[in-house]
């Protein structure tokens, strides 16, 4: 809310309502209004604000001057707000990875990761200031389910991690916060699919959601490796992951391994400046063809692009540009796998799963970050 610019080139989206009767979406951005106002932190991550006097969009705590209400828009996704043409503000930051989460949330996530084999009770967020309302409707919104439900998945995993192992249910059971044996066993079927004592025979996925300038994104792995980093967005998402179930028939539930943390803390130092390849152990399911696609994508170097034609032939397959095109598309592994450094043989922008403006983005940095390396 500090720097000028020309209005967005893209027309605005609004409602037009008669002044008698208020409308949903009327109500709901008075609503956000009132957050932005108020500096509000249950906000955080709820929606984003565009000012349509400067050009540039913000989150519900940003400390910088506030705009009038006639001057904002509210988009409920880091992608519609680009789309729209706004830029990041500098005061807020809203695609800093570090504002993805509310102080609130980021209190939440340490209480989870100090009680990793225990429940955590709406007394225990309350005794820290935290309203457990608040923390259920966030997580609701970013994860599809209460804080709850997602700290019971977590717990599951580890303990099904500890039977794989070759510990037993009982003890599983009680060592992660299950008071009683039947208690463990259904719920451990209702995520699953399977009773405890088959766990052995499951293989898992494990799926959480991590924050990245460029927003929120989903990162899951096997035992053997990463093997899906989405933007959470993207469409047909939800096909995506069954499709992934189903060809290393596996069960995705939330929760993380030695895989994702060690995605996590290499992408941090790529959109850092700091990181140009990855080293993380890639578990990606597909034809020999994708995977030849695939391998290719990997060869193209940091800070440059090819196109599909150049691909094809790279795998000597130059007739095959369209089914080269179509294995791009079917990559699971975003920004890891490059498929972002394909460009359309005129030098222009074709798509890509994330958004255009992503795509640009990534780009951008990219010969940034190379143009100042050694």
């Amino acid at each position: 809310m500090v720097s000028s610019r020309s209005k967005p080139t893209r027309p605005m989206t609004t409602s037009t309502v008669n002044p008698t009767d208020e409308s949903p979406i009327q109500s709901r951005d008075d609503e956000f209004y009132r957050a932005l106002l108020d500096r509000d932190p249950a906000y955080q991550g709820s929606y984003y604000v565009g000012v349509k006097t400067t050009g540039i969009f913000c989150i519900s705590t940003c400390r910088a001057r506030k705009p009038k209400r006639e001057n904002v828009e509210f988009f409920e996704g880091l992608k519609p707000v680009l789309a729209a043409g706004y830029r990041p503000c500098k005061v807020c930051r809203p695609v800093d990875p570090r504002d993805e989460h509310s102080e609130t949330i980021e209190t939440v996530m340490e209480l989870i990761k100090s009680h990793p084999q225990s429940k955590v009770s709406d007394a225990m967020l309350r005794e820290r200031g935290l309203s457990p309302t608040a923390v259920r409707t966030w997580f609701k919104r970013h994860y599809g389910m209460t804080f709850h439900a997602y700290h019971r998945m977590l717990r599951i995993n580890l303990a099904f991690q500890e039977i794989e192992s070759g510990g037993k249910t009982i003890d599983a059971a009680m060592d992660h916060g299950f008071d009683s044996l039947s208690g463990f066993a259904y719920a451990f079927k209702q995520q699953t699919g399977r009773a405890p004592s088959q766990a052995a025979l499951e293989r898992q996925i494990v799926m959480e959601r991590i924050a990245t300038p460029l927003g929120p994104m989903f990162v899951a792995a096997t035992d053997r490796g990463i093997c899906l980093l989405e933007f959470t967005d993207r469409r047909m998402l939800e096909t995506e992951l069954a499709d992934l179930q189903k060809r290393l028939k596996a069960r995705i539930v939330f929760g993380d391994n030695d895989h994702t943390r060690q995605l996590k803390t290499e992408l941090n130092e790529y959109f850092a400046g700091q990181r140009q390849d990855f080293n993380v152990v890639l578990d990606a399911p597909g034809t020999d063809f994708q995977r030849q696609v695939w391998n290719a994508l990997l060869k193209v170097p940091f800070g440059e692009t090819t196109t599909y034609g150049r691909q094809a032939q790279r795998i000597d397959r130059p007739s095959a540009v369209r089914a080269v095109a179509s294995a791009n598309g079917a990559n699971r592994i975003s920004i890891v796998i490059p498929c972002h450094r394909v460009i359309g043989k005129d030098g222009q922008l074709v798509g890509y799963g994330g958004g255009l403006e992503r795509k640009r983005w990534l780009l951008a940095h990219e010969r940034g970050v190379a143009a100042v390396s050694p």
